[in-house]
């Protein structure tokens, strides 16, 4: 029997992306389903969502009334997709910055977590300067040393979980955001004694909409791997005993 994929998409004024996105995942991925999470768009990009999913039954809207941070809104649309029996689940952006043709490639991976790597052999980066580049590859070196985790991207938002591991990683407790979302939720997870691979992607920076980046969102992603690091030993790569070696 097939495994039942759910692709969560957080948005957040999006409508210049959310159609080409969806669009492209249905011809990429057509046996998976998609949830929008709208975090109460002014833009109009709910009731676009709406619409897309009025016309699609494999197209699924979530909407949340406040704009509190992409981790939140990551946490409640995997929560309405473990409620759903799904077995995997893909996280990715909204603003086309992550190719919806490299989903597959996600889904054939042999792990518990998959993660669509800008900083492994293959991976890398369009459209960023100079500074962003060093941000984010700092940033990835600083994690990487300070929690002990053997992978190359820390900072990354492309992934792929299987939902055993979404559940080890006891998401009501999960309280960051941006990129420190993303560390913490891998930190969780190789804790948990999950396995994790890195895939290549090339991630292209926007063209179209705003971009969401913030200093608050730097030195939340600092603070946090200083108490990761604190909170327990530096993490390993085991099998967990629900997965396969």
């Amino acid at each position: 029997m097939s495994e039942s994929t759910l692709i969560v998409i957080p948005t957040y004024n999006e409508k210049e992306n959310v159609v080409t996105l969806v669009n492209q995942l249905r011809q990429n991925v057509p046996e998976a389903h998609l949830l929008i999470v709208d975090d109460g768009s002014p833009d109009g990009t709910g009731a676009l969502a709406n619409g897309l999913a009025a016309s699609d039954p494999q197209v699924h809207v979530l909407h949340r009334t406040t704009k509190d941070g992409l981790g939140r809104a990551y946490v409640a649309g995997f929560t309405w997709g473990l409620a759903r029996d799904y077995d995997r689940l893909v996280q990715m952006d909204a603003d086309l910055s992550h190719n919806p043709s490299d989903v597959p490639r996600l889904l054939a991976a042999d792990a518990d977590l998959v993660i669509g790597s800008r900083y492994v052999p293959g991976g890398g980066t369009v459209n960023w300067g100079t500074g962003r580049r060093v941000l984010s590859r700092g940033g990835c070196l600083y994690a990487r040393t300070i929690l002990g985790l053997p992978l190359q991207d820390l900072t990354g938002g492309f992934k792929c979980w299987r939902r055993a591991a979404l559940e080890a990683v006891n998401l009501p407790e999960i309280r960051s955001n941006g990129y420190s979302f993303q560390i913490e939720m891998t930190w969780r997870a190789l804790q948990a004694g999950f396995k994790a691979t890195e895939v290549p992607i090339v991630f292209t920076d926007r063209v179209d909409g705003v971009s969401k980046m913030s200093k608050r969102i730097v030195f939340e992603a600092v603070g946090l791997v200083w108490r990761l690091r604190l909170s327990r030993p530096a993490a390993h790569q085991e099998p967990h005993p629900r997965t396969k070696p």
